[in-house]
């Protein structure tokens, strides 16, 4: 199992390596994100352990340009770096795993195999739910050939409805994973940016996508809206 490692820090690099080694793994490593791409690029690797803070070129313009060019290889992001934000970015650019220094080592071997044995599949970064497509990249925003203006809560709030397209969720879990687990606010905020979301998304274009489902929640659909429980006409 060939392994590359993008990584600055020499010392810590030469740690893993030979630790790697030592569990039946070909490691290559390249000490800036120019190399890391190249490498990456030019040869097949089973994974690669990214960092964020690197030379040259960072660890999120290294990802963005793999997705960008089709290579799938498993990445896990292996940094400093701890804050949700930071994490929250390098998934949407199609990372598929996160680990913060300092870290386990085993807990490191043990999530190369997981990424292994998943292998890796194709996995385009944007999102679409029929004609309507999202780009986590650059944060835009489409139904067709014509762009969406949307503030950063309403597409936080669209983000988290094409990630769970043809499923129903709650107000409270739209809550906790757009707004934030505290929030005390009313609950009606989801209700009003539903309807600021739906007059951008659907209205403009003679669609009903985005459906309030009575007692349960709402509904962004691929294909057809689905039998009586979908009401369409309210805000909330």
């Amino acid at each position: 199992m060939r392994i590359l490692m993008v990584e600055d820090e020499h010392a810590l690099a030469e740690t893993v390596r030979r630790g790697l080694k030592n569990e039946g793994f070909v490691v290559d490593v390249a000490h800036d994100g120019v190399g890391g791409l190249s490498a990456a690029l030019e040869n097949p690797y089973d994974a690669i352990l990214l960092d964020l803070m690197l030379p040259r070129m960072n660890g999120y313009d290294v990802l963005k340009e793999l997705r960008r060019r089709k290579v799938w290889t498993p990445v896990l992001m292996l940094t400093a770096k701890d804050g949700e934000y930071d994490q929250t970015d390098a998934f949407d650019l199609g990372a598929d795993d996160y680990l913060t220094k300092p870290f386990s080592f085993l807990v490191l071997v043990a999530r190369i195999r997981a990424l292994i044995r998943r292998g890796a599949p194709a996995r385009p970064v944007v999102l679409t739910v029929g004609t309507l497509a999202l780009n986590p990249v650059n944060r835009s925003v489409r139904r067709g050939d014509t762009a969406i203006s949307l503030t950063a809560r309403e597409y936080g709030l669209l983000q988290f409805l094409m990630r769970r397209h043809d499923q129903i969720v709650s107000k409270a879990e739209i809550l906790q994973n757009v707004w934030d687990p505290a929030f005390e606010g009313a609950d009606n905020v989801v209700e009003v940016y539903i309807g600021y979301l739906r007059r951008k998304i659907d209205v403009p274009f003679g669609v009903h996508t985005l459906t309030t489902v009575r007692g349960m929640g709402y509904l962004l659909s691929s294909g057809p809206i689905p039998g009586p429980r979908a009401v369409v006409p309210s805000e909330g």
